[in-house]
């Protein structure tokens, strides 16, 4: 399976690329009523792979741990640069419909360089949503992630501490908007900065002692959690999970 996966070369060749694609906002299109969040996009194909869990690959968001790689499931994608260059959908699920009248919603776990609107998936997805068409055209929107029942998870990067702080917000129901922390260092509330990996980082640190990070989604919900402190590498749960 994995040389099949490095041999198509439509698939998401930079799955640890950099930043530089174009931005592109998904919270101007919230349907309280549908559930969906975004625009419908069309004009791209549905690729096997590189996106997997386990194996050579490295899917741009990571690393994951198994903890949650378990709970975020075995559902995944990869978008190309326009849609997550920034790190603005990494944990986020989208839902992909083929011309073909299959169905399923993904986790986006990495990003790489394909046609505009194209997504490769993992192996699990491209079983169920292949039905052996080419092209394998599909379209795809930004939507709620199913409920698996865990709240969301802090994972601070190995080399965080309270000079610099880094992290990855994971098993998030909806895109966020925001990610701040009110902190030692901070009295009032301070923006974290998202890197093209999806992580949010506050280059002074938040300091030492107990903080409290808040979370905005793209329809406005927002969620606190206040912790002692953390460890690096550590992990964290939050009391919540976007509804």
């Amino acid at each position: 399976m994995k040389s099949i996966l490095l041999l198509i070369t439509l698939g998401l060749h930079a799955t640890s690329c950099g930043g530089g694609g174009q931005s592109h906002s998904y919270n101007n299109y919230f349907d309280a009523d549908g559930g969906v969040y975004s625009e419908t996009f069309t004009g791209g194909e549905f690729h096997l792979g590189p996106v997997e869990w386990d194996g050579s690959i490295w899917n741009s968001c990571a690393p994951y741990p198994s903890s949650i790689q378990t709970i975020e499931g075995i559902y995944l994608a990869g978008l190309e640069l326009t849609h997550n260059g920034d790190g603005q959908l990494c944990d986020a699920c989208i839902r992909l419909e083929t011309d073909m009248g299959k169905e399923l919603t993904l986790r986006v776990v990495t990003t790489g360089v394909t046609t505009q609107n194209s997504i490769d998936v993992s192996p699990e997805a491209y079983e169920i949503l292949n039905s052996g068409e080419y092209p394998r055209l599909m379209s795809w929107y930004v939507t709620r992630c199913p409920d698996n029942g865990e709240t969301i998870r802090y994972q601070f990067q190995t080399g965080a501490n309270v000079w610099w702080t880094s992290l990855w917000v994971r098993n998030i129901a909806l895109p966020l908007e925001a990610v701040e922390v009110r902190s030692t260092n901070h009295t009032d509330w301070q923006a974290l900065t998202r890197g093209s990996d999806g992580t949010y980082t506050d280059a002074s640190g938040f300091g030492e002692g107990s903080f409290t990070l808040r979370l905005t989604s793209i329809d406005g919900q927002v969620i606190e959690d206040t912790f002692d402190g953390f460890e690096p590498g550590g992990i964290l749960s939050s009391s919540s999970q976007f509804q």
